[in-house]
């Protein structure tokens, strides 16, 4: 199975996060090409039908900056039949009132434009008080990272969250198949 992981980073903690844990985790699994969200063209949207994108949040609820420069673009996007997997960068603790909200920001636009979120992460064990990247409140749209406060538990819930992604990409896969 192909994958496009899309990110963004201004400090690097996230592109940090993608080659020290996420991409070993993924690579037994998975073919994953990786590109910079300020280097996407419009054929990176008709290239894969799974995606995986990865935003941190900035200060009081903003998207990082590449993502901000590239979000009218991506609020015109078709997601009809794609399937995305998000993972976010917050600050449970300093920015507790916005915590990973860049995760919801993302999502919601991309069920507005017909695509299927998937790998919803539970919200327990977190200590904030709101958050945008809520699909209820017991889940966020995807999993949540806190290199600020919680560096210890990133590989762990990466490894849970790519485990789980592995399910739900089988169950589509083997749907996809017995549909054509």
């Amino acid at each position: 199975m192909r994958i496009k992981l899309i990110y963004g980073s201004d400090t690097g903690n996230t592109e940090n996060v993608i080659d020290n844990y996420l991409l070993s985790i993924f690579e037994p699994y998975f073919e994953i090409e990786t590109k910079s969200v300020n280097q996407i063209t419009p054929e990176d949207w008709t290239s894969h039908d799974t995606y995986i994108l990865s935003i941190p949040t900035w200060y009081d609820g903003v998207l990082q900056s590449d993502w901000e420069d590239y979000f009218e673009e991506f609020k015109k996007i078709d997601f009809t039949g794609k399937f995305v997997a998000i993972f976010g960068l917050g600050d449970q603790i300093g920015y507790a009132e916005y915590f990973v909200d860049g995760i919801g920001i993302l999502a919601k636009v991309i069920i507005d434009n017909g695509g299927e979120i998937i790998g919803y992460w539970p919200t327990e064990g977190y200590s904030y008080d709101e958050s945008k990247a809520l699909l209820n409140d017991d889940f966020f749209y995807g999993v949540a990272l806190d290199e600020d406060n919680e560096d210890d538990m990133t590989h762990y819930r990466l490894e849970k969250w790519v485990s789980k992604l592995k399910e739900e990409i089988e169950i589509i896969t083997t749907t996809k198949n017995n549909q054509a």
